[in-house]
């Protein structure tokens, strides 16, 4: 499920929720809807995914 694997994610990277959101979707409320029940397009889920593995191999080149 999204929301589990972005919640690790923000766990993970002490990233704040909003600044995910922004960075991810350009929606500052998008993991506080995701709390909510809101159920995203499958485009929007693989732009998210993506923007996880791109997040997570640019801190692990570092």
């Amino acid at each position: 499920m999204l929301i589990r694997n972005i919640e690790k994610f923000l766990r993970h990277t002490g990233m704040p929720a909003t600044k995910f959101g922004r960075l991810a979707t350009r929606d500052p409320r998008f993991v506080l809807d995701l709390r909510n029940g809101r159920m995203p397009r499958p485009s929007t889920e693989q732009r998210v995914e993506h923007f996880m593995n791109k997040y997570r191999g640019t801190v692990n080149a570092k």
